[in-house]
């Protein structure tokens, strides 16, 4: 089933997970460093230009943002991390709100990393990847501003993190992204349509 994403609505910010909404549906998170084009690749794959706010001063997304795509449908912006200028204890508090989504919240079926392709594979992408595998959650990774880079230089750099992911021994898929030239923008999609296909949580039996 593919979702039209052009409909896709603000809903909430939440300061942590006790602060979001009831625990149903399903969900799809997109996290990475404050500057790896996070807004970019939501306003992108909506077709909107300020659904989520980009800033030229990384970091200002302190809070869970929420959007609707239909009824029990969310994209999930989690906080934009390791950024520099941010004091210490606001990262801590950061890190903190991110690992309980990643490992409390049972509706998220999928998480969207995103990384720069020129710089990827930080540490703290590797802990992101890391949570969601030990956590059963698929993984996309998306390498971001794939423009700035010549066409051997991608394939190369997709190469390397697609080889450095297989560590993980996860669902993990990598692919190259671009908002300014719509590069991946389809396999997004796609990804996305397959996980917000699944049953969602509250309908599962078993366990």
């Amino acid at each position: 089933m593919s979702w039209n994403y052009h409909i896709t609505h603000f809903v909430t910010s939440a300061p942590d997970i006790r602060h979001l909404p009831a625990d149903t549906g399903i969900e799809v998170a997109f996290a990475g460093r404050s500057n790896a084009g996070k807004s970019s690749a939501l306003n992108t794959l909506t077709n909107q230009k300020s659904l989520a706010r980009t800033s030229k001063t990384p970091g200002r997304t302190q809070l869970i943002n929420l959007f609707e795509v239909v009824e029990g449908v969310r994209l999930v912006d989690l906080p934009g991390y390791g950024y520099a200028e941010v004091p210490e204890e606001m990262k801590k508090k950061w890190q903190r709100a991110l690992g309980e989504y990643l490992q409390m919240r049972q509706c998220l079926k999928g998480l969207v990393v995103l990384m720069d392709i020129r710089h990827p594979m930080k540490d703290l992408d590797q802990q992101m990847i890391q949570w969601a595998v030990s956590s059963g959650i698929s993984v996309l990774v998306l390498l971001t501003k794939a423009d700035k880079l010549a066409s051997g230089a991608r394939k190369a750099q997709l190469k390397v993190v697609q080889e450095a992911t297989a560590a993980y021994v996860g669902d993990i898929q990598v692919e190259m992204f671009s908002s300014l030239k719509k590069i991946g923008v389809d396999k997004l999609r796609l990804k996305l349509d397959s996980w917000f296909s699944q049953p969602p949580q509250e309908e599962e039996t078993g366990e």
